[in-house]
């Protein structure tokens, strides 16, 4: 990091944004908690914790830490902004440990440490966003036929994680609720993009909302929104809030890079040194994964006392008696 001003001011809203973020999953879950004692659960589609102000400060809280993620760009590179959002997955699984009392076993905290140094090696070698200049360059890319077939393999899976893997599997693997959102993430973060373009170049006296492609973006990305907000909900009311919230940062982040690879063809400008750095990443984001999912109900398991039954009590009398 430079010693100027802007990327000291970068860093500060970064921090800031992670700190929202990584608390807004606890607020949120408290909420959840709260409104799941008072009507039916969000993970069995109820919708209470709309009436459950704990909910709405954890909502709060995240928008402000996405309001200053964005505005952190604007004064520091994405090399420094972007792996400082990993510090969410700290902070949240910190306040989790001692705020809900999910305790993250010693593996745990293993496997959040190696999804973080994926992640932040994927960010850190990930190429360049070329620059746009008008919403209209944004859809010419978004409708190339590389991208085209991205969104809808994306719309398939989510589909058919929707429709079929939710009612059989939702409640047990956390991947079914953390997949759509991811999937559905890397989509929004592109219209995202566009619509930021948008505001900036309609900001500087170039109009953008007169093209209908602004408005299109822009419905994509609230339909998006809500998709994912319903489904993270879900996750956080029916698994672990420190496992929810590195593995939806792992699969958001690494889908959202490969969603912008596709559109914006930046893997052309990389060698191969380059490449094989951003592999050996989404290697370690596996294992991190891997672990995480393994290890995660081994912090909250009490330690259970060996029980002896009435032919086990038999058995040793006999054995005793023999001797």
């Amino acid at each position: 990091m430079g010693a100027s001003s802007d990327n000291v001011t970068g860093f500060i809203l970064a921090v800031s944004s992670s700190i929202f973020i990584g608390s807004s999953f606890i607020i949120k879950k408290m909420g959840l908690k709260k409104a799941g004692n008072t009507g039916k659960r969000a993970a069995s589609g109820g919708h209470a914790y709309l009436y459950e102000p704990w909910w709405w400060f954890g909502m709060i809280s995240m928008i402000v830490g996405e309001v200053a993620n964005f505005a952190a760009y604007a004064f520091a590179p994405a090399l420094l902004v972007t792996p400082l959002g990993a510090l969410s997955i700290i902070f949240s699984s910190v306040l989790a440990h001692f705020i809900l009392k999910e305790r993250l076993h010693m593996f745990g905290v293993l496997g959040c440490a190696l999804c973080v140094v994926g992640s932040t090696t994927i960010v850190l070698h990930a190429p360049h966003e070329r620059v746009i200049h008008s919403v209209k360059e944004v859809w010419f890319l978004a409708t190339e036929p590389g991208f085209l077939i991205y969104t809808i393999i994306v719309v398939v899976l989510v589909s058919v994680l929707i429709f079929y893997y939710v009612p059989r599997y939702g409640q047990t693997h956390l991947i079914v609720y953390v997949g759509i959102c991811s999937l559905t993430g890397s989509i929004t973060v592109m219209c995202v993009k566009a619509v930021s373009i948008a505001i900036k170049l309609t900001m500087e006296g170039q109009n953008q909302f007169i093209y209908f492609q602004t408005w299109f973006f822009t419905l994509i990305v609230i339909g998006c929104c809500l998709l994912q907000i319903n489904y993270l909900n879900k996750a956080l009311d029916t698994f672990n809030t420190a496992v929810v919230s590195p593995v939806y940062y792992v699969m958001f982040t690494s889908f959202t890079i490969f969603a912008s690879i596709i559109m914006f063809k930046e893997w052309d400008t990389q060698n191969a040194s380059q490449i094989a750095t951003e592999i050996c990443g989404f290697v370690t984001i596996l294992s991190g994964t891997f672990l995480l999912h393994k290890t995660k109900d081994m912090g909250n398991k009490p330690i259970e006392s060996p029980v002896f039954t009435a032919s086990d009590h038999d058995s040793s009398s006999s054995i005793h008696l023999g001797n």
